[in-house]
């Protein structure tokens, strides 16, 4: 049992399928593969139920991803020490993000990064990705993490260098206590449901979804609206209505079984997000350690 095999299997769950695991982990799936019947033959059991739509694991696959997760975590928490301590780490760093991303992959960072360097200072400010696009144009922030930002809001940021950070995709989710949910759907269903709807985050989804569902389907399901990934989440659960939202924000939730994924035949809408910062900064050395951290973060 090696580290590659525990990030490789903790990879599978979170992401739910052999397929995903590859894509994620620039691995092809027949690898992925093997490094499960590997770690599965070495430990004599089986790791994981593999269903029709998505593999779960087993009661034995369970105690092992809880145990790699603090595995992973402690082995990224010690390369992310040893670097930031040798970098010395000065001087201001500003980020902006959304609040539907940002809230599960920074906080955890921030105090890794802090811990050993007293003199950096660090603002991480939550908002609207217009907001942020402003900001960062006037040199109000060092640093944004955004969906591609010509895809998703049609803009340009010019004289700056760009990274791909994670792959983010849109889930519909229903109420996870409702025994009988359907497994999947098409859009020409979606009407008949009640929809809770994420408003003003990405506008491009939303001019996709309305492409494919129809505009009027869509506003007569459409019972609650928020911009609040939380306040969605906590309505879907209540049992109000479905909606779409980021996986990364909701998939703690389909994992326990109080959100349940509902697969959509004949849409599917994915985002590269990824990091912003200038050309020729000042403050380079700063901005690659504070990237590769997040990057770790991702797969932890």
């Amino acid at each position: 049992m090696n580290l590659q095999q525990l990030t490789t299997f903790v990879t599978v769950i979170s992401e739910g399928s052999m397929t995903a695991a590859a894509d994620k982990l620039y691995l092809t799936q027949p690898a992925v593969s093997q490094q499960i019947r590997n770690l599965e033959e070495e430990l004599g059991v089986e790791l994981l139920v593999r269903g029709v739509r998505q593999i779960k694991p087993s009661p034995h696959g369970e105690v092992l991803y809880e145990h790699a997760k603090k595995i992973i975590q402690h082995v990224n928490l010690a390369e992310t020490a040893i670097k930031t301590i040798g970098a010395e780490l000065k001087g201001d760093l500003r980020i902006g993000t959304l609040n539907s991303i940002g809230l599960h992959l920074m906080s955890p960072i921030i105090s890794r990064i802090l811990r050993h360097n007293p003199d950096l200072r660090l603002k991480v400010e939550y908002g609207k990705a217009q907001q942020m696009i402003s900001e960062y144009k006037k040199g109000e922030l060092d640093i944004v993490i955004l969906p591609n930002v010509k895809e998703e809001y049609g803009q340009a940021l010019e004289g700056s260098e760009e990274k791909f950070l994670l792959r983010e995709e849109m889930w519909l989710v229903a109420p996870g206590k409702d025994a009988n949910l359907p497994r999947e759907l098409s859009m020409d269903e979606i009407g008949g449901y009640s929809l809770v709807y994420f408003i003003e985050e990405f506008p491009n989804f939303n001019k996709k979804l309305i492409e494919v569902a129809g505009e009027p389907a869509i506003d007569e399901a459409i019972v609650f609206e928020s911009s609040n990934v939380g306040t969605l989440k906590r309505v879907i659960e209540t049992g109000l209505g479905w909606g779409f939202l980021p996986s990364h924000s909701i998939k703690k939730q389909v994992r326990s079984g109080r959100l349940f994924r509902v697969h959509v035949k004949d849409f599917d809408y994915g985002m590269d997000f990824m990091f912003y910062f200038k050309k020729n900064s000042a403050q380079k050395a700063l901005i690659d350690i504070f990237y590769q951290t997040l990057s770790q973060e991702r797969t932890s």
